[in-house]
């Protein structure tokens, strides 16, 4: 599933694209289980005629503000990809959203798994899908002190915890995994058993893992595509995610993998041992 610097990559990518241009129409809509706030008919009248302001990022969804206060939300799950393309360009089959500009151009959301989302939201629903998310870790605002309060009284073992949205926006399983590793924090750890110098150094690593990952546009295992079609190059500069059976790259020790909360975790048994 894309994470935040693969979310980040993507509205960044989308902006130069698409910034100032204007929705004509909707082109195809072949799988109106995405929408998750108007039925298709709906959906197809709100967004007709909408001017994209900009293109952002909140959590793991991709926000096009559009104008009168309408916000296109989208959550990309695990196989979605938006992608900009001209008037001749043939739509692949699993492009189940196209949306068509002022322009010619036609913005497609290829979506193979069918688990991709779709909102267009008011100010009040765009307020409600702001806080529903914790902070933003690349914020300023996200502190070690705020990070240590998080953590604090809670018996959930670590990795878990940093991939749960309403504590931490846009964590997910490759990033827990790698920032734990620098912090030489184990995954199986109870958030409450992590100090104030384990929660700045897990801050830290955590505000590293992202930055990296957004300077290399993103991980790129499977699908993942920026919206020119680019891969992302940050898998070729993992620490551990993906590298089970490897030599860890601080001590040599073979790395492991095991299974945290139905997700692959991969770690250094060496570097990061389990107190106890």
């Amino acid at each position: 599933m894309p994470e935040l610097p693969e979310v980040e990559t993507a509205a960044r990518s989308l902006e130069p694209q698409v910034a100032g241009r204007t929705i004509v129409a909707v082109e195809r809509l072949d799988w109106e289980r995405m929408l998750e706030t108007h039925t298709a008919a709906a959906f197809r009248a709100q967004i007709a005629a909408r001017r994209i302001l900009r293109a952002r990022r909140r959590a793991k969804w991709v926000l096009l503000d559009l104008d009168d206060g309408w916000t296109l939300a989208i959550h990309l799950r695990m196989s979605g990809n938006l992608t900009v393309h001209g008037p001749a360009d043939l739509a692949r089959p699993h492009v189940h959203l196209i949306l068509a500009l002022d322009d010619g151009r036609r913005i497609f959301f290829d979506d193979e798994r069918k688990f991709g989302r779709v909102r267009l939201l008011d100010s009040a629903g765009m307020a409600a899908l702001d806080a529903a998310h914790g902070p933003e870790p690349l914020d300023d605002a996200f502190s070690a002190a705020g990070l240590a309060r998080i953590l604090a009284g809670r018996r959930t073992k670590i990795k878990p915890l940093l991939l749960d949205q309403r504590l931490i926006a846009g964590m997910g399983n490759i990033y827990a995994s790698e920032a734990l590793w620098l912090a030489r924090i184990h995954p199986l750890l109870p958030a409450a058993a992590i100090d104030a110098a384990g929660a700045a150094d897990l801050h830290a690593a955590i505000r590293e893992v992202l930055a990296q990952a957004i300077a290399h546009e993103g991980s790129s295992l499977r699908n993942y595509r920026n919206s020119y079609g680019q891969r992302g190059q940050n898998q070729e500069h993992f620490l551990v995610y993906d590298r089970a059976g490897a030599p860890c790259r601080r001590c040599a020790t073979t790395l492991e993998r095991i299974v945290v909360a139905q997700r692959s975790t991969f770690f250094c048994p060496e570097c990061q041992r389990l107190p106890g």
